[in-house]
């Protein structure tokens, strides 16, 4: 019996492609693993730890969001000027109605993990407010998220 070699992909190998998610079709948690696994390259058989070989994700409706329970008026965003003093809050209400890609980026960013690669997935998330986007050119494929 031999011994099979374990795969370890090069970067000369990536083959990107690009997906479209609905985020109205699902509540944000389960949106955000979908696009995050996508980001990571976790939905490839190729995926390799310590190279990025992630996809494209277009994300449509950040604005019709759908979140449970009390999170619309109890989740808070917070973000820092750097000054003293400078912090500033947000419910997610407040967040949907100004940016609410916001809303999807920073669900995503905190599902990826913390290195120096999630700079680069991050670059690859393109986030849409309402049913157009700008990617049509790419024709991304549509992933239902239950």
């Amino acid at each position: 019996m031999t011994n099979p070699k374990t795969f370890s992909q090069k970067g000369d190998d990536i083959n990107r492609q690009w997906y479209l998610i609905d985020a109205a079709s699902a509540p944000l948690g389960r949106v955000a693993t979908e696009i995050a696994k996508y980001l990571i390259g976790k939905a490839k058989p190729t995926y390799t730890p310590h190279i990025d070989n992630g996809d494209y994700v277009v994300v449509i409706n950040a604005a019709k969001t759908v979140v449970t329970g009390d999170k619309e008026t109890g989740k808070v965003y917070y973000r820092h000027s750097g000054f003293p003093g400078g912090i500033k809050d947000a419910t997610l209400a407040e967040v949907r109605e100004k940016a609410p890609e916001r809303i999807i980026e920073a669900a995503v960013k905190g599902m990826l993990p913390k290195n120096k690669l999630s700079a680069d997935r991050m670059a690859r998330l393109r986030v849409f407010a309402g049913e157009e986007h700008t990617h049509t050119a790419q024709t991304p494929k549509k992933v239902e998220v239950q």
